[in-house]
């Protein structure tokens, strides 16, 4: 009995070895063969759509300062700002291929600043230029950006030079 025991054991071994050495022997599938050999994993939900912000009555009032339409920017970079519709405050900032939903943040100094809070990306407007800042890095995405109204206040004297130059 112990013999045939010990001849059962000695096989079942045998078997259990080869059988793991040819699978580390054999080829891995291809992706190809892989998705065949699986079933389709069901299609994922679609992402929730995210309620617009409220915004504040001050919110709103910056909103109304915002310039609109296309700022030429250094190294022929351009920018393009569009109000979004239905959504008052609420603009689509455009740079390069990327796409960024901004509102308004109030300021104490008059500057218009608008914010994307997911891509912590701002547009910051000042009466003379603008710039896209990326906020995460610290850094200036695009610099010297002008609107046709701010191409129009930069060019404009300033309000005591015109009392000077009329004086002589």
């Amino acid at each position: 009995m112990n013999r045939k025991l010990a001849a059962g054991l000695a096989g079942l071994i045998a078997a259990v070895s080869l059988s793991a050495f040819a699978q580390a022997d054999a080829p891995k599938p291809t992706k190809k063969a892989a998705a065949k050999t699986h079933a389709a994993k069901p299609a994922a939900k679609p992402a929730a759509v995210a309620e617009p912000e409220t915004l504040t009555q001050g919110q709103l009032d910056a909103a109304t300062r915002v310039f609109v339409g296309h700022a030429d920017c250094e190294f022929k970079q351009g920018v393009d700002v569009a109000a979004v519709d239905g959504q008052p405050g609420h603009f689509n900032v455009s740079f390069k291929n990327q796409t960024f939903h901004m509102v308004p943040e109030e300021t104490t100094t008059g500057a218009v600043r608008l914010h994307d809070r997911k891509a912590d990306v701002v547009w910051l407007q000042i009466p003379v230029k603008s710039m896209l800042m990326n906020n995460k890095a610290g850094q200036r995405m695009v610099d010297s950006c002008q609107h046709a109204e701010q191409r129009t206040t930069s060019q404009a004297p300033a309000a005591g030079t015109t009392a000077l130059l009329t004086a002589q």
